[in-house]
């Protein structure tokens, strides 16, 4: 039995009625990573791993909420929207959202579950919160516009899961296209597709297992050192308001003002941003070997110069670097764990993974998990055929 089917049965077995089914895909980051918050560039795109849920109305002022992979129900009321813990948070958060921006719903039951790795870096929180979001909009007949749910998405991560992120996970996994790539304007929200026409290769994500608890606090350093070298460069350039609004030329010539941590984590962002620009333009004459090389630089960009990876995804990545069936490679994500993206080549898939596998499982005691993924549309309703 398909996944879709799984909750379709266990929705009948539940709550004996027939749902409307919504299917809402995790993301990869193809480049452009910690430019967000540095109103920026990303690159993201939809992959075929889902979240799968199923909606209906109950008549009442309940709602019904069960996980397939937690096995677990959860209940609360549309006048008791408040935060609580665990995956609830993702469902009522969206709730909220509507709620305060006017909508009216009623009671409804949901059944969800799906196949994206959790913790991996794949966004399973964004592709619910969408899943849900449109979901609701679908069943309650409210035509809320795709950009609208985005928001509310994010909005109801801050509010409910206590987690503020920018919006570019939320933003790919609703809009994705099927073979292509989302250029994201991270300042105005402007976005654009390019094609992903990988011919002989395919991506092939390589989770790390690992998770180091520097993230979080790393995370916030980050923010703050590129913060500090924005305000240097508005002290000679008064209409710069981000890294975005600098170039490396004016941050050279202030270098020896900034201290070299700084400058090296301003200079990364400055040349990621321009790597984002590059690789859509690679991606246009289908480059796949340019495109690759944009992969290996980003990485050692945020290897040594914003210093966010670790032994664990440096190894992966440098375990690719004289591979002829690898165009590239690159960790994806914040850092300090998750999954390294690679462009491998198809017919070399199985001998690839077992060989890095091998590799992986030697030198750190750990079992490396492999996903080939492809790329694919965003959240939208799902139909039993």
């Amino acid at each position: 039995m398909s996944l879709p089917q799984l909750i379709r049965s266990t929705f009948l077995e539940k709550y004996g009625s027939e749902p409307l089914l919504i299917r809402s895909p995790g993301r990869i980051n193809l480049i452009g990573e910690h430019t967000d918050y540095n109103e920026g560039f990303v690159l993201p795109a939809a992959i075929d791993k889902y979240i799968y849920l199923g909606f209906a109305k109950n008549a009442s002022g309940t709602c019904r909420i069960y996980s397939l992979d937690f096995e677990e129900e959860q209940i609360f009321t549309l006048e008791e929207l408040k935060p609580r813990n665990g995956w609830i948070n993702f469902v009522m958060g969206v709730a909220a959202q509507f709620v305060g921006a006017g909508y009216v719903l009623e009671g409804f039951d949901c059944v969800f579950g799906g196949d994206i790795p959790i913790g991996a870096g794949l966004s399973s929180s964004a592709a619910l919160e969408n899943g849900v979001g449109l979901g609701l909009s679908e069943l309650f007949a409210l035509r809320i516009e795709k950009l609208d749910l985005v928001r509310y998405s994010q909005q109801a991560e801050h509010d409910f899961a206590g987690v503020k992120c920018g919006i570019m996970d939320m933003f790919a996994s609703m809009m994705g296209k099927k073979e292509q790539a989302l250029r994201l304007d991270c300042r105005s929200l402007d976005f654009a597709y390019f094609p992903v026409d990988l011919g002989n290769y395919q991506w092939l994500l390589c989770d790390s297992g690992v998770s180091h608890s520097l993230a979080d606090s790393a995370y916030n350093k980050r923010r703050e050192e590129c913060r500090q070298g924005v305000a240097l460069v508005q002290a000679h350039h008064p209409n710069v308001s981000s890294l975005r609004d600098v170039d490396a030329e004016q941050l050279k010539l202030l270098k020896d003002q900034l201290p070299g941590t700084v400058f090296r984590r301003c200079s990364y962002v400055i040349q990621e941003n321009e790597r984002v620009i590059q690789s859509c333009e690679a991606l246009e004459q289908n480059d796949l070997d340019r495109f690759g090389a944009y992969l290996y630089r980003s990485h050692e960009g945020l290897s040594q110069d914003y210093e966010v990876s670790c032994p664990e995804l440096d190894f992966l990545v440098d375990f690719t670097r004289d591979l002829s069936e690898v165009a590239g490679s690159r960790m994806m994500g914040g850092g300090f764990g998750g999954c390294t993206l690679n462009l491998v080549k198809k017919s070399a898939s199985q001998f690839f993974t077992e060989k890095i596998s091998a590799a992986y499982q030697n030198r750190f005691g750990i079992q490396l998990k492999a996903y080939e993924v492809n790329v694919v549309d965003g959240t939208k309703r799902h139909f039993l055929h």
